[in-house]
Order: structure tokens, then sequence, then C-alpha cells
């Protein structure tokens, strides 16, 4: 898979889990994709401050993430 095509796959992982982010006023946005395997997001609004967005990281963008690009091996909030 080109650097091009992962941005693609990632972007719709984004967009799949986007809606309920938005739902609770929060928002993500990718920030880098690191030699293929390492995705660096930002949670942004309502996340930014939520006491549950750890949880939301592993259980819900990392998980949607490795759902359409498998070779990502972690996945960080960045600030």
């Amino acid at each position: 898979m080109t650097n091009e095509e992962l941005i693609v796959n990632i972007e719709k992982a984004l967009d799949e889990i986007r809606p309920f982010l938005n739902s609770d006023g929060g928002d993500i946005s990718l920030v880098s994709v690191e030699d293929q395997k390492h995705v660096k997001v930002r949670l942004q609004g309502a996340c930014t401050s939520c006491s549950l967005s750890v949880s939301t990281m592993k259980a819900g963008v990392e998980t949607t993430i490795k759902k359409y690009a498998p070779q990502i091996e972690t996945v960080e909030n960045v600030i």
C-alpha cells in the first residue's frame, strides 16, 4: 500500500468515527503517519478535556484505524 493509499484509508476510518465524536462536541484530525506504522491524530473540541479520551483512543480510534489499515501499530493523540 502506498503512503497516499494509507492516508486515504486512515481518513476513511476517521470519517467513520467522526460522527460519534461530533455528537459529543468533539472532533479528530490526522496529524501524521510515520514509517507507515505510526499514526498521530489530534482530538479536538470537547474531546480535549474529556476524561474518557484515553478509552476513546484505544477502543474507538485505534480499533477503527486498524480495521482500515491493519499495518498500523500505534495511534497516538498529540496536543
